[in-house]
């Protein structure tokens, strides 16, 4: 059997460094697609073309995609995987972020990832012979829960997953394609290491006794757990490379967990507690609701 190809978003470190290094290990070719492609020098003196491929690559740049493509379509003609995991993370209160911080954010985060998404879903049905391959994009639980202090960090998760999810249900199902969101929870962060965090300056009237934006500016910048990454990437790897249909959405952390039913449980009681304002609202939804349920 051939080799599986992997494409992989900000592969400089933590998840995206850790898929690239467990799919290397496992013999299968990793493009390994990051900013600073020098930060993985050592790693190419490890491996030759043959199984490793390193790009400059800034998801918020649509050319430099389709180039990152283009050259994988180049030397290896195909990609069977791709994982999307570029992105960063902003902490602080909704007041406090300018517009431009967290539109700049949201160009990575959203556009960037669904421009990945986009260029991947064209690749496996146009180039790809026979057609197919499985898209996984890194998210986080804050967009299944939302979080105080990580508010348009949320929203651009929410925005991302909400996109996919569409697209999921676009996706011709003879083309064999596949996509899976992921949604860590907090043990995965790299909060301390600047790339990964943009904090915006406090805001005074949120410095009050109890406040869950005062705890998180105080907890996450010294949070760094990103040892578990190998570990978290090695069950990921070992699940979703081999699986044949694919699961939308995937928990991943205790807290993960714990979101995704807390969750359910609100939703389910809220559904409950309100049913009955519908009772005369939706006249003749059948044939909308066959669709939803699929």
């Amino acid at each position: 059997m051939a080799p599986a190809v992997w494409f992989i978003t900000g592969s400089s470190s933590g998840m995206g460094r850790a898929m690239t290094e467990r799919v290397l290990s496992q013999g299968n070719i990793a493009v390994a697609t990051l900013r600073r492609p020098e930060v993985l020098n050592e790693l190419k003196t490890k491996y030759s073309q043959e199984h490793l491929l390193v790009l400059r690559l800034d998801i918020s740049q649509p050319e430099e995609i389709s180039a990152a493509f283009q050259r994988t379509k180049e030397v290896y003609g195909r990609i069977d995987f791709v994982f999307s995991n570029a992105g960063y993370s902003m902490l602080g209160e909704i007041e406090s972020t300018p517009q431009d911080m967290a539109q700049k954010m949201f160009d990575t985060n959203f556009w960037g990832s669904m421009n990945v998404a986009r260029e991947s879903v064209r690749f496996f049905r146009e180039v790809n012979n026979p057609q197919g391959g499985h898209f996984i994009q890194i998210s986080s639980i804050v967009g299944i829960v939302a979080s105080a202090a990580l508010g348009y960090y949320t929203a651009s998760k929410h925005a991302l997953e909400g996109a996919l999810e569409s697209m999921s249900k676009e996706l011709d199902p003879k083309w064999n394609i596949k996509i899976s969101i992921v949604e860590p929870g907090g043990f995965a962060t790299r909060g301390a290491q600047p790339e990964s965090l943009v904090q915006t300056p406090p805001h005074p009237a949120y410095d009050y006794e109890g406040s869950h934006v005062k705890f998180m500016r105080g907890y996450i910048p010294g949070t760094n757990q990103s040892s578990l990454s190998t570990v978290a990437m090695k069950a990921l790897y070992d699940t979703l490379g081999k699986i044949d249909k694919a699961p939308l959405r995937v928990p991943l952390g205790k807290d993960a967990i714990k979101g995704f039913r807390t969750t359910a449980k609100s939703l389910e009681e809220d559904a409950s507690k309100f049913e009955s304002l519908s009772d005369d609202l939706l006249m003749d939804g059948k044939a909308i609701m066959t669709h939803l349920d699929h």
